[in-house]
Order: structure tokens, then C-alpha cells, then sequence
């Protein structure tokens, strides 16, 4: 199995699979820690200006993604936050959050579709097959955002990842 990541649509989930090259240990780090997150976190050209994790169930992520990137023509200086509010942590094995669009003040965004996310870290011949499972409320939730790019935003965001985790083994 390459590293290419598998995505599908089953009902109102969005599914994602893509196996890294490191332990799950640390794969589940680079999700639940702000040291690791502010280096991958975002598709290319964009960065985190602010990154605040309260990694515990009921605990908060919020953030802010900002493209510096002057070749996205309008999107170059504009400013995305988000939030996820984490409602189950298994360590090393399972993450549940629910994602959020939001503003700077952790205000959900309205009218913008929220996402429960299950992200299971398998352990898979040394490596970390990662399975990330969105549901959305209806289909047409699921396909606004699909409609918004974020299967390439995910893709490019995942392969920092893998660059990530391989500059910090």
C-alpha cells in the first residue's frame, strides 16, 4: 500500500485513509499537540498565526490559518479560523471532535456545516494507517464542503504531514 491517500463517499461521511511512515504514537502527537500542529497544519501556502489546544474531552482547538502564500491571488492575507470541540481521546488509538467554522472569538460561524470527525490510528507493518471518518447532517452539508475544495485542502494538508513526521524522526 502506497501513501496516497484514499478518499470516498459513503452516505453523509466523508472517508479518508492514508498510511504514514511513523509509529501511531506519533502521528496522534502531530494531531494533539500545538508544537506539531503549527508546523503542517493547513493546505500549502497557508500557516497557523494562533493555535490553542485544550487537548481533553470537552477541551477546545482554535485556530486561525492564514495564507502567506502571494500566488493564491485573492486568498493571499485572508484568515480562516476554526474550532473543534474534542469529545472522545483514546491516546495513540482515536480522536472525536466535532469541527467548526469560526471567528477569532470561537464564535461559530452561521450557516456554515459543522462535522463530527472519528480518526482511528492503526498500527499497520511499522507504520500508521491513519482513517478519518466526517459526518456531516445531510448530503447537501457533505457537499457544500466538497464543493469548497476540501478534498484538495486535505490532501496537500496530509502530505505536510507526511513531511512533517519525517523531519522529526
Amino acid at each position: 500500500m502506497s501513501n496516497k491517500m484514499i478518499t470516498r463517499v459513503e452516505g453523509t461521511e466523508f472517508v479518508l485513509e492514508r498510511v504514514f511512515d511513523a509509529p501511531p504514537e506519533l502521528v496522534f502527537r502531530a494531531f494533539s499537540e500545538a508544537e506539531h500542529l503549527k508546523h503542517w497544519w493547513g493546505p500549502r501556502g497557508w500557516t497557523l498565526t494562533v493555535c490553542n489546544v485544550d487537548f481533553r474531552p470537552g477541551g477546545i482547538w482554535h485556530y486561525c490559518m492564514k495564507c502567506i502564500d502571494k500566488n493564491q491571488g485573492d486568498f493571499y492575507g485572508f484568515e480562516a479560523w476554526g474550532k473543534a470541540v474534542y469529545e472522545e481521546i483514546i491516546k495513540s488509538e482515536k480522536i472525536v471532535y466535532v469541527d467548526y467554522f469560526s471567528d477569532a472569538d470561537c464564535n461559530e460561524a452561521e450557516g456554515m456545516p459543522s462535522t463530527r470527525v472519528t480518526m482511528a490510528f492503526l498500527s499497520h507493518e511499522g507504520k500508521t494507517k491513519l482513517v478519518s471518518r466526517s459526518h456531516y447532517d445531510s448530503a447537501e452539508a457533505l457537499q457544500k464542503v466538497i464543493d469548497m475544495g476540501m478534498e484538495q485542502g486535505i490532501t496537500e494538508t496530509w502530505d505536510r504531514l507526511a513531511e512533517h513526521l519525517q523531519s522529526v524522526q
